[in-house]
């Protein structure tokens, strides 16, 4: 039974002088509630202890901070839920074989469970690249960002021609289902297509069957010339769908995709490989080409000696200081460091606000020192 005690305890909660509002860094959040999404897909919702107004841009993501096995292990995902929904924000996350965090989050995470995510950040949403006409494409999982994308513009009852073509390899794998065809009932201008690769047997099935091509999304999206694409799923799919535009002609100024960046193998071998380089390019150097970076961590000052074009990431890994980071390529914020002194140059990838830029952040794992530069994390 509600008692007006509770219904003003949670009045007060949420009054507008209570509430702060989520902006790019480092954040406490708790798990409120895990829904299974399908056999293999859950969604994780979060909220703050204290209440915070979670406004990002449909189809932005943040990275999740975890301690898995002992070790500290970043991971990004998108965030699937809408703003529209303020004081909350969800993840939906697909089992993956041999996955860690995957598979440790369906295993472990529960409610109650808390946790810091970094973000939200990414230069792929809807609200940088506005237009009255969308084309949204996704397989799998990819479907998150996307369909952040459609619940905001459904939600804000926003005059967005929408057409959503989502693939998945059977019926029993499609995510959001019930909710997909319940915003297709209400609205005119959201135009539901899905497509399975297959259909085993006892599964009753429709729709599409096969894979996206030509014929099929001409008959579904006549007019996908005219329209602002997003694109998000698996890296064949993407490649496939990029081609199949580029041979029709499409102005691809218009397509946009979802990319983290290169695999976690790429990564490490792209890091060993510049290693080779940049010692190779400091063994020809003498001591007066050489930067130092200092780096401030709890109180302790450490310095160390870079060659140009190292980052100072790397500069602190040569330190034994570790300063987390995801991607490697400016795109999660991970990494932020604060620059107290020196020149610096950063080469971000939408990582990073223009307001921490101009209260002397940078990304670590972009950021290159142009003078002896000292650092703070």
């Amino acid at each position: 039974m509600t008692t007006p005690s509770s219904v003003a305890q949670g009045a007060d909660y949420l009054a507008p002088v209570n509430t702060q509002t989520w902006v790019n860094g480092r954040h406490n959040v708790r798990c409120v509630k895990v829904i299974q999404e399908s056999w293999d897909v859950r969604t994780f919702c979060f909220m703050a202890q204290q209440p915070v107004m979670f406004f990002f841009k449909p189809g932005q993501f943040v990275t999740l901070e975890l301690e898995i096995d002992g070790k500290q292990v970043m991971r990004s995902y998108t965030i699937s839920s809408s703003p529209s929904v303020p004081y909350s924000f969800s993840i939906t996350v697909k089992r993956a074989p041999g996955g860690l965090v995957s598979n440790w989050l369906h295993d472990n995470m529960t409610e109650g469970d808390e946790l810091a995510v970094h973000g939200p950040v990414g230069n792929f949403n809807c609200i940088d690249f506005p237009s009255d006409k969308v084309l949204l494409l996704s397989g799998g999982v990819g479907i998150t960002p996307v369909m952040s994308m459609a619940r905001w513009w459904f939600d804000t009852n926003a005059e967005v021609d929408m057409v959503f073509i989502h693939s998945a390899r059977t019926p029993r794998d499609l995510v959001y289902a019930r909710e997909l065809d319940h915003m297709a009932s209400r609205v005119n201008n959201f135009n539901l297509n899905l497509i399975v690769e297959r259909v085993e047997n006892g599964q009753a099935w429709h729709g599409y069957r096969g894979y996206l091509d030509a014929i099929k999304l001409e008959m579904i999206a006549p007019d996908f010339m005219e329209r602002e694409v997003f694109c998000c799923g698996p890296t064949p799919y993407m490649s496939a769908v990029k081609k199949l535009l580029q041979e029709k002609g499409f102005d691809m100024s218009r397509y946009h995709e979802e990319a983290f960046g290169p695999t976690p193998a790429d990564i490490k071998e792209e890091a060993i490989e510049n290693a080779e380089v940049a010692q190779e390019a400091a063994d020809a150097l003498t001591s007066e080409d050489m930067l130092r970076v200092e780096v401030i961590n709890k109180g302790m000052n450490m310095s160390v000696q870079v060659a140009p074009g190292e980052t100072l990431h790397t500069a602190a890994a040569k330190l034994n200081l570790h300063i987390p980071k995801a991607c490697g390529m400016g795109i999660c914020g991970t990494c932020k460091v604060l620059v107290k002194e020196g020149e610096t140059q950063m080469e971000a990838n939408g990582g990073i606000t223009e307001e921490d830029v101009a209260a002397g952040y940078v990304l670590s794992c972009c950021t290159v020192a142009k003078t002896d530069v000292v650092i703070e994390y």
